[in-house]
């Protein structure tokens, strides 16, 4: 559809390049607009890489911008970082107002973020809260009178790290198989995260024989697809099944 944007709504850098990037290349390349917030950098808790070579704040931050800047690029997104401190992310009430005004100006009219439940990282779970409180937010005429409303776009969860342990029960299976070379180009831009490129191609390897097991003959899924999972949050609407 004519008009469509895409906002996604990431804890740290690297997590939109292992759980979205798939779903980013396919909206950049139909000509929509995508928009990627990163709340942190991850330069406390997922950046080990770089701390064991020595570097202090300051250019862990430097470097996690620059490879969460190439990614975008390479995915053809545009990249806002918010550079709250993560380890723990706290939401705050100017925090929660960025993501407000930034739902205002993008005018989304899909959410890609958090899982509501992530034991192994608990800054996914304050994104998750902060992405959705901020979209609920953005809807009310009261809030910053004059800025225009946002609708109510879908919001769509992507696959945490430890799935199973999450409670993640994907309802939707996108097949990026013509994007995968874009999304792999993504991940090794995350040079301090190098024991993840392997993981995630194995992730949408395994997601992909799904969708095509689960695909009717018109979709085209052909052998070796690759995919990424969803969950819904919000009932989808439609006027027939199917």
């Amino acid at each position: 559809m004519p008009g469509e944007s895409l906002l996604v709504i990431s804890a740290h850098v690297g997590d939109f390049v292992w759980r979205a990037a798939g779903a980013i290349a396919l909206y950049s390349s139909r000509g929509h607009d995508v928009t990627v917030v990163c709340l942190a950098y991850g330069e406390r808790g997922e950046s080990a890489r770089y701390w064991r070579q020595g570097f202090h704040l300051g250019q862990v931050k430097e470097k996690r911008h620059a490879e969460a800047t190439a990614a975008a690029q390479v995915l053809g997104a545009n990249l806002v970082a918010f550079d709250a401190d993560d380890y723990p992310l706290v939401e705050t009430a100017e925090l929660l107002d960025r993501l407000v005004k930034l739902y205002r100006q993008v005018q989304p009219t899909v959410v890609l973020t958090h899982t509501q439940r992530d034991p192994w990282n608990q800054d996914h779970e304050v994104a998750h809260a902060i992405a959705t409180k901020a979209r609920v937010i953005a809807q009310a005429a009261g809030y910053d009178p004059g800025s225009e409303v946002i609708g109510a776009p879908p919001v769509f969860l992507f696959e945490p790290h430890q799935t199973e342990y999450s409670g993640f029960m994907p309802d939707v299976l996108l097949d990026i198989t013509e994007v995968w070379d874009r999304k792999l180009e993504a991940m090794r831009c995350m040079e301090g995260q190098q024991h993840l490129w392997d993981y995630y191609t194995e992730v949408a390897i395994r997601r992909g024989i799904q969708a095509e097991r689960n695909s009717g003959p018109n979709m085209g899924m052909l052998k070796d697809s690759k995919a990424e999972a969803y969950q819904r949050v919000f009932p989808q609407v439609a006027n027939e099944l199917g």
